[in-house]
């Protein structure tokens, strides 16, 4: 028989606080940039940094997720390899 595998979810109020506070840094970034007293292309170059930094940062964080659930199951699946070796050694030797 297979162990339940229980994933943890976040809660919804955890969800709308990630949300909210995504939203509103990439807000206030935007008018910081906006009333900044300098030129156009400062502003630009600015907002064009800000955008390529955040999508660097998913891109990091995704990258990051994937890496620790391929470990995962690298580790689930050396931990069945491991549990039938034992199964046939006890199997065999008839010890417990």
């Amino acid at each position: 028989m297979e162990p339940i595998q229980v994933t943890q979810q976040n809660s919804q109020s955890w969800m709308f606080f990630v949300k909210a506070s995504f939203g509103l840094s990439a807000l206030a970034m935007g008018i910081g940039i906006f009333f900044l007293p300098t030129d156009l292309w400062v502003k630009g170059y600015l907002a064009m940094g800000t955008l390529f930094l955040v999508g660097s940062t998913f891109t990091l964080a995704k990258t990051l997720r994937d890496e620790f659930e391929a470990t995962k199951l690298i580790n689930k699946i050396h931990e069945a390899k491991t549990e039938k070796i034992l199964r046939e050694y006890t199997s065999d030797t008839g010890a417990l």
